[in-house]
């Protein structure tokens, strides 16, 4: 399940409001059988992170759930930055934020409300320094958000308290409130540099809508010297002759068009008239998300008042395990 995004955050107290941890996203499913770690595109996470997968070992009953691979940076906040480069950060603390249980000994618990859920969950946690509940409040979202941003965290999710469990599917009864605006985009090209900067000037941004590729900005800035030279390099085996743009793109400076095939979040003022990001600033690339998902339908935030439940397909993977 998967939740829109919203502007601002609210109080109600038909809602709970948990940190947005800044992960990777994972489910687990625990059998007698196996231990399978993986992320939403599917792809595995047992091998990156053994500690997690032996945590889960212990685990005595068969279940499926949710929750958020995190690095713990120098302040005890999460870092992603730090988990994205987890061989270089192992002595860090990785946790496994729990925040639902989708199956528990073999019965399907997603059409429970999400509090009965979470407290089957937390009666689930096992005893150890890895893998962690991710706690809630009820009611008061606005001083969680306010309180979250002095921490200097990415945000809060509100989940309704009732809410059930959309296996593949986005819901309006999850949001997720970022203390600035950001975006998942697609990464189709690049400029050449000018001046003192080397390998290049900045990052062609493109997003799905309609399930067509369009332009969605240029990001210039957000790069040090050590990343310009580790994205240039990671781009250059996608290099290619022809733009991967059905429109035909005008620009000032020649582009190096490449393979839509690199996702990479940037934070942004707001979206232009013409569905553009303005001042798009590069924040770091997201390996953990596929093409598919940026969609400009996805990332443009609702209305609170928007109570309708209006999904969209995601890649996030269904349950295999035989229970």
């Amino acid at each position: 399940m998967l939740a829109k995004e919203t502007e601002k955050a609210f109080d109600n107290a038909d809602w709970i409001y948990e940190i947005k941890w800044d992960g990777y996203r994972a489910i687990a499913e625990i059998s007698s059988l196996e231990i399978q770690l993986y992320s939403r595109n599917g792809n595995d996470f047992s091998q990156n992170y053994p500690a997690i997968t032996a945590a889960l070992n212990n685990i005595k009953h068969s279940a499926i759930l949710d929750g958020e691979i995190v690095v713990l940076n120098e302040k005890g906040f999460p870092g992603f930055q730090k988990i994205q480069h987890y061989k270089d950060n192992t002595g860090f603390p990785l946790c496994y934020y729990w925040f639902d249980l989708l199956s528990l000994i073999g019965k399907d618990l997603t059409h429970l409300p999400l509090l009965d859920r979470k407290e089957l969950l937390k009666a689930l946690l096992p005893k150890n320094e890895v893998i962690k509940y991710s706690d809630h409040i009820k009611e008061n979202g606005i001083s969680f958000f306010n309180a979250a941003v002095q921490n200097n965290l990415e945000g809060i999710m509100a989940k309704k308290a009732d809410s059930e469990y959309y296996t593949g599917k986005r819901s309006n009864e999850w949001l997720k409130i970022k203390s600035h605006k950001t975006a998942d985009v697609i990464i189709c090209g690049y400029t050449a540099p000018a001046g003192s900067r080397k390998y290049f000037g900045s990052l062609v941004l493109g997003i799905m809508k309609n399930k067509i590729l369009v332009l969605a900005g240029h990001a210039c800035t957000g790069y040090d010297d050590e990343m310009l030279k580790t994205i240039f390099n990671l781009l250059q085996p996608l290099v290619q002759s022809q733009s991967p743009f059905a429109e035909k793109i005008i620009t000032n400076n020649k582009v190096k068009w490449l393979k839509p095939s690199i996702i990479c979040e940037v934070k942004f003022t707001e979206w232009t008239s013409d569905e553009k990001l303005r001042h798009p600033v590069f924040l770091r690339i997201r390996n953990d998300k596929a093409v598919k998902q940026t969609t400009m339908e996805a990332q443009k935030p609702i209305e609170k008042n928007d109570t309708k439940n209006k999904t969209t397909t995601s890649p996030l993977k269904k349950s295999t395990s035989k229970k």
